[in-house]
C-alpha cells in the first residue's frame, strides 16, 4: 500500500483538473514530499496522469487517460 493510495482513490472518484498542495496534505493526511515524483506512476492505474507540477502556485494538473 502506498502512502499517497487515499489520494489516487480522491481522484478517481472526483476527477479534479487540478489539485493543491494542501489538498493533498487534506486527503492524504501528510504534506506533500519530493517522493511524490516517485510515488506519482501510480496514478495511471487509477485512469489518470500527473500533468504539470507547479512549485510556485503549489498546484499539481491532473490529466484522465
Amino acid at each position: 500500500m502506498s502512502k499517497y493510495d487515499p489520494l489516487w482513490e480522491y481522484i478517481r472518484k472526483h476527477e479534479p483538473e487540478m489539485i493543491t498542495f494542501d489538498e493533498v496534505e487534506a486527503v492524504c493526511g501528510i504534506p506533500l514530499d519530493h517522493a511524490f515524483l516517485t510515488f506519482k506512476k501510480e496514478l495511471p492505474a487509477y485512469g489518470f496522469r500527473v500533468g504539470n507540477i507547479s512549485m510556485k502556485e503549489k498546484t499539481i494538473r491532473i490529466e484522465k487517460l
